[in-house]
């Protein structure tokens, strides 16, 4: 199930800084910098996250590497998980639910080759450049990157409003 981004006024502020944290990300961060997500039961390989703040706690190290980003994420009225995913070429994650319903999640495209995109119940979307969509992922979605480069967005969790 996806929202409209109208009824979320952060999504505007994020859209308009994307290339800013586009900046930060290529030009700071490294694939080293990335660390597998610790679900690996929902994909083979390739899917790596960088993670800015996790279930509420800032992860400083990390912040003080992309700084203009974490004052964006920071901004959003209940934000509770923020951070850089990347998926792999070749990678799909599993459908599967999340863990809470307390909260939405918001994808922010940041490197987006062709072939990519997301299942969350029965609508499938692709990732575009520099806009946001924000789904709920207690509801069952699956991801897929078969383009043969990695697919970047930001990917932020907020408290239901």
């Amino acid at each position: 199930m996806f929202y409209e981004n109208t009824n979320f006024k952060f999504t505007a502020s994020l859209e308009s800084n994307w290339l800013l944290i586009k900046e930060e990300l290529t030009g700071k961060l490294r694939k080293d910098n990335f660390i597998s997500w610790h679900e690996k039961f929902l994909y083979n390989q390739g899917w790596d996250v960088f993670g800015l703040y996790a279930f509420g706690k800032k992860l400083e190290n990390n912040c003080r590497l992309c700084p203009e980003t974490t004052k964006l994420v920071e901004s959003i009225p209940g934000m509770t998980t923020a951070g850089f995913s990347s998926l792999a070429p070749g990678t799909h994650i599993v459908p599967h639910v999340g863990y809470t319903n307390t909260v939405l999640r918001c994808h922010l495209g940041i490197i987006v080759p062709d072939n990519c995109g997301i299942r969350v119940g029965n609508q499938t979307r692709n990732w575009i450049e520099g806009r946001c969509f924000i789904f709920d992922d207690t509801v069952e979605h699956e991801a897929w990157n078969r383009s043969f480069i990695p697919r970047i967005v930001l990917l932020i969790d907020f408290k239901k409003p």
